[in-house]
């Protein structure tokens, strides 16, 4: 495509194409979370948030490239599905896993799991009875004239990663 002459732009919502979009569909097949004790993810996973077991899979220097790790691999891989939302738990026996801690919501890449629920509070302290934690300072209420507000907390599973618990406003969901 030959650059426009000075002055000239684009019409609005117009882009050069570069290549045509290829005709193909894609749907989420599952979010991946490294854990550090499978049968403790396994656990809260389940009894917290409901998930169920599914395949589970032992990984041994099979697809070390693919995971971007040298040599030495060993892990387990345990799908777990809450209606149409599959995770998988990966859990390394070798290499040991890395603690990050707490990321930061404005760190680049996934920021957490949202969860629609009926009582942000009673699910906040299941959720930590479950071992996971509740971030009390985030519990946060939208308000709406002539509606019921919107709550949400952020909550962690025992390995740091942020699970939002969400019961939106009536006004919301009926839209």
């Amino acid at each position: 495509m030959a650059p426009l002459p000075p002055g000239e732009a684009f019409p609005p919502h117009s882009f050069p194409q570069v290549a045509p979009m290829p005709q193909f569909t894609a749907s989420c097949s599952h979010i991946g979370l490294c854990v550090a004790d499978l049968e403790r993810a396994r656990r809260f996973y389940r009894e917290a948030l409901g998930f169920a077991e599914e395949a589970v899979f032992a990984v041994e220097n099979t697809i070390n490239d693919l995971l971007g790790i040298p040599d030495n691999v060993v892990m387990t891989s345990q799908m777990m599905r809450h209606g149409n939302l599959v995770i998988e738990l990966i859990h390394f026996s070798s290499p040991a896993t890395i603690s990050g801690g707490l990321r930061a919501m404005n760190q680049l890449g996934l920021t957490h799991l949202s969860f629609v629920v009926d009582d942000v509070d009673i699910a906040a302290a299941h959720l930590e009875a479950c071992g996971g934690a509740v971030l009390r300072d985030t519990r946060t209420v939208f308000a709406f004239p002539d509606a019921d507000p919107t709550i949400l907390i952020f909550c962690t599973d025992p390995d740091g990663t942020r699970i939002e618990l969400y019961r939106p406003s009536s006004s919301l969901a009926a839209g």
